[in-house]
């Protein structure tokens, strides 16, 4: 297992690294920063967990001052 690019919606947004038999993501862009760090069984749950979070933020309700 190596160190993978992970791209979304055609940009990179972080990597993966092997760590402790599971593959830790890094994150390059900061929308994906909440991710940084975690651990995950491989590249399409990291892809998963990626498309959640910017889908909870788009649904998140607008806040008016």
């Amino acid at each position: 297992m190596q160190k993978q690019v992970i791209e979304f919606g055609g940009e990179p947004v972080g990597i993966v690294i092997p760590d402790e038999d599971r593959l830790k993501f890094i994150a390059v862009k900061f929308h994906v920063i909440d991710l940084d760090e975690q651990r995950f069984n491989s590249a399409d749950e990291v892809r998963v967990a990626i498309r959640d979070l910017v889908r909870s933020r788009h649904q998140a309700p607008a806040t008016h001052v």
